[in-house]
């Protein structure tokens, strides 16, 4: 179980880096779009320091892999999200992001409600030591293609308002919360492939996941979500939209993911009360958060570039 807490917290560290470099790399790209696919994995597969975010994502990639062998879905949520805080001061060193006072307490808030998840793992339920194995592969599809159609709707939408001149810039919550519903479905794939890694023989372990569903539904995500995750960090804060995005695949893979892999929710009343309330904040304040940026809009065009990092 250890083994498990220590590569969460290292995927943390992983995926914050990563997120951070490559929303470095990208502010000094032209400005990519998710209709110009090609041009957009041009440009980035140009420059090394985008490759080197990417390489830090794909190490906390196979750190993930060990998490969801060793611990309980809601219980690797619960310590990814911690990875907002390291994700926060980076991208305030680094990025010279500053978050609004409204953001920091939203954020704040996020923390606290996620911290009521993990508190619903304590006790001496066998749900804190459980991990769930299997889920039905007709299931998996009823949860996860529905997810994916929807992302990608929410997506286009926030990208037909965003092209609206009057409008003032998005912070990023639609863009965050459709990629944040991605990556949740490919959080549960990254989980069912886990569960392929000590089966038997290597070969027949790989033929067993090649006959599921969750290789495939990793290279929709896998696709879709470089494109649409990369035009959304280059236009909007990575302070801001990074954590949206965490909370939603967290909240996304804690629930149906518990749900689909069978894994046991809290019996005592206590327990419950705090996941049910946990999550319930957590999307109130998702819904309540800012949703043009007041900070890009108040600064010039020179004053813009000026601060964009080099």
């Amino acid at each position: 179980m250890w083994w498990g807490v220590a590569a969460a917290l290292l995927a943390n560290v992983l995926y914050s880096t990563g997120f951070v470099l490559e929303k470095r790399a990208l502010a000094a790209l032209p400005q990519v779009t998710v209709r110009e696919p090609a041009k957009l994995l041009r440009l980035v597969l140009g420059s090394p320091l985008w490759i080197g975010g990417s390489l830090s994502l794909a190490a906390g990639f196979a750190a993930q892999l060990v998490v969801y062998r060793t611990l309980p879905i809601a219980a690797a949520q619960g310590i990814f999200v911690s990875g907002l805080v390291l994700l926060v001061l980076l991208s305030a060193r680094l990025l010279g992001e500053e978050t609004t006072g409204r953001e920091r307490y939203a954020l704040g808030a996020i923390l606290a409600a996620l911290l009521m998840v993990v508190l619903s793992l304590r006790g001496d339920g066998e749900d804190t030591v459980t991990v769930g194995s299997e889920a039905p592969y007709p299931l998996i599809l009823l949860v996860c293609v529905p997810s994916l159609a929807a992302g990608v709707w929410l997506y286009g939408s926030a990208e037909r308002r965003a092209r609206h001149r009057h409008r003032l810039p998005t912070t990023g919550v639609e863009y965050g919360v459709a990629v944040g519903v991605l990556y949740g479905v490919s959080s549960l794939a990254i989980k069912g492939v886990s569960n392929y890694l000590t089966a038997g023989g290597i070969s027949e372990a790989v033929l067993d996941l090649l006959r599921s569903p969750y290789p495939y539904l990793l290279l929709f995500t896998g696709a879709f979500g470089l494109v649409m995750s990369q035009a959304a960090l280059q236009r909007c804060r990575a302070s801001l939209i990074v954590p949206v995005c965490t909370t939603v695949t967290c909240l996304y893979t804690a629930v149906l993911g518990t749900l689909s892999f069978g894994e046991a929710l809290p019996q005592e009343p206590l327990r419950l009360a705090l996941r049910l309330a946990g999550t319930a904040l957590a999307i109130t304040v998702l819904l309540a958060m800012p949703k043009h940026d007041r900070q890009a809009a108040a600064q010039p065009p020179v004053a813009a570039k000026e601060l964009t990092p080099p």
